[in-house]
């Protein structure tokens, strides 16, 4: 222990012990003003008297041997000085987010077996890139005063992949709806998602969890709300309280999921964080070996509206690919139309970039121009062609167009044609206003009525309503609309009748017997009204449901001997 303990050491502490111990130090160590880096180093004014990188390092001359003293004051020998690589491997590792109280449920246990064998591959891929964005999540966390071990929501939400997007429409490392991320503060429009922004979806994401925590009093109810919606937890705790009055602190989570309440996601969704935590933190104990990658560092520049993705690049110098993987929530592959935004590029090249972009020519640095539309004829795909782009691409840079029948485009309006540096760096993504919530829509049925001559006449229009529709409100109006198309039905057969000259006779139609059966369902068929025949001697009326009867007795009669 006294190894570990002397790890965590603050060279400061022994710098200030050698000096009490007296001896060895240089006079630099004699107390002057001095400024220190953030590696410790003291920094000591230049002839300008300025201090910064720019100023003489003076870093401490301390003594292997005052050091030695100390250690032998403190822990009563140097051994101390020599831990051995197999202690410093089998230090426990230590979580901030209570981990070891529910390592041992069946779900956390189910979840480490499944990311450490059927997963295996996937979650150590994942692991690799989240090292290049857990220092950022890390220092963004502690900021705020949250849990660093909540990174690993990133994990389980999308493997901290920022163009990761779901089922549901929901989008980035985080996971947000767009509605859920406007309200958070995030940009999202046709031209930037900001949920595909590392760094402003965490600040969003550390908001939301922070409002959460605030409201439940819980962490694992936070996560839990982050994943199936404040509401819905609120609810829960609200429809159990009685049942959750002996739960505490994290457990009252737990005790919820035991209720049939939660969505099984929901349910699974801190036992994953848990799960990720403790596989995470000592993955050589699972056999897992992590190839770290760079730490996401940028800077930021401000670029005018239109400036391409593409001319960024080339005037920082750095490759395409690391400038638009620093920019995944440029979505059309420059800045909107209608303003500037800020700009990522790689780290200490932000003053550089800004210099060679004030001095670019307006033609190579603006994603697009303008044309109008003169001629009523045009249609985007004629004016795509015309620019050898396709219609899709067309699309991106015009998603407010004004269209007249037959796709024809409206005149005097202006279409942009994008310039291919500008579609170079596109992202072909779906809409992000889109947002899905709950099962598919269900399907819709018609309620189609008789085809007989009359039914055919009148012209009825088909009822549309929902399928399997069983609430009152439904019945009464699918009722009232029949009840109409019945009426007019009766209208017109009453106007089909016929008058001659004057004094002559009347000859009237008469309408079939109705034998209309209605369903809704997309499944049930309809039954079709008998077309009505008249027998020639008597000039009675039947329908055909009655000619089987007839023609079985008239074979009947015919058989007799």
């Amino acid at each position: 222990m006294r190894d570990v303990a002397l790890l965590c050491l603050c060279p400061t502490f022994l710098l200030a012990s050698c000096q009490r111990a007296g001896g060895g130090t240089s006079g630099s160590l004699a107390p002057q003003p001095r400024s220190a880096d953030m590696s410790g180093r003291s920094l000591q004014p230049d002839g300008a008297g300025r201090v910064g990188p720019s100023a003489t390092m003076v870093p401490p001359t301390v003594q292997p041997e005052d050091v030695a003293k100390v250690v032998a004051a403190v822990f009563g020998d140097t051994s101390a000085l020599h831990p051995s690589a197999a202690l410093l491997e089998s230090s426990e590792p230590v979580w901030d987010i209570d981990v070891r109280s529910y390592e041992t449920r069946e779900r956390v246990m189910f979840y480490v077996q499944y990311f450490t064998v059927q997963a295996r591959e996937y979650f150590q891929s994942r692991l690799a890139r989240g090292s290049r964005y857990q220092p950022m999540i890390h220092a963004k966390l502690r900021a705020s005063g949250l849990p660093e071990d909540l990174t690993y929501l990133a994990m389980i939400e999308s493997g901290y992949d920022p163009d990761a997007y779901s089922k549901s429409a929901a989008v980035g490392m985080w996971q947000f709806m767009s509605r859920t991320a406007r309200d958070i503060g995030l940009r999202v429009d046709w031209w930037v998602d900001e949920r595909r922004d590392p760094a402003k979806s965490t600040d969003g994401a550390i908001r939301f969890l922070g409002e959460l925590q605030q409201q439940f009093g819980s962490l694992y109810l936070a996560a839990a709300a982050y994943n199936g919606g404040p509401g819905r937890v609120a609810r829960g705790l609200t429809q159990f309280a009685s049942e959750l009055e002996g739960s505490a602190g994290e457990d009252r989570f737990f005790a919820l999921a035991e209720r049939n309440y939660l969505r099984p996601e929901t349910k699974d969704y801190v036992p994953k964080l848990i799960a990720a935590a403790l596989i995470g933190k000592q993955a050589k104990r699972y056999d897992m070996s992590v190839d770290t990658q760079p730490a996401f560092a940028y800077d930021s520049v401000f670029v005018s509206a239109g400036t391409t993705v593409a001319a960024v690049a080339k005037a920082n110098g750095a490759s395409e690919a690391a400038v638009r993987d620093l920019n995944p929530f440029v979505l059309r592959g420059m800045a909107p139309p209608d303003g500037g935004i800020f700009m990522r590029v790689p780290a200490g090249t932000a003053d550089q970039t800004a210099i060679v972009l004030q001095g670019m020519p307006e033609p190579a640095r603006v994603g697009f121009r303008s044309v109008a539309v003169t001629n009523t004829r045009s249609t985007l795909v004629s004016l795509a062609r015309q620019h050898g782009l396709s219609t899709r691409q067309l699309a991106w840079y015009n998603p407010k167009l004004r269209m007249l029948s037959r796709g024809r485009l409206a005149s005097g309006q202006s279409v942009r044609i994008p310039t291919q540096a500008a579609i170079a760096f596109a992202r072909d993504v779906p809409d992000p206003s889109i947002e899905r919530y709950g099962p598919a829509p269900r399907r819709r049925s018609t309620v189609r009525r008789a085809t007989s001559a009359v039914s055919r006449a009148d012209g009825r229009r088909r009822v549309v309503v929902p399928a399997k529709a069983t609430s009152a409100s439904a019945k009464s109006a699918a009722g009232t609309k029949v009840a109409a198309t019945k009426a007019a039905g009766r209208a017109k057969a009453a106007a089909s009748t016929r008058t001659t000259a004057p004094g002559s006779k009347t000859l009237t139609r008469k309408p079939a017997p109705s034998t209309t059966a209605t369903s809704v369902g997309p499944s049930r068929t309809t039954k079709s009204a008998a077309p009505a025949r008249t027998n020639a001697k008597s000039g009675s009326v039947r329908t055909s449901a009655a000619w089987p009867k007839a023609l079985a007795k008239k074979k009947a009669v015919l058989k007799k001997p």
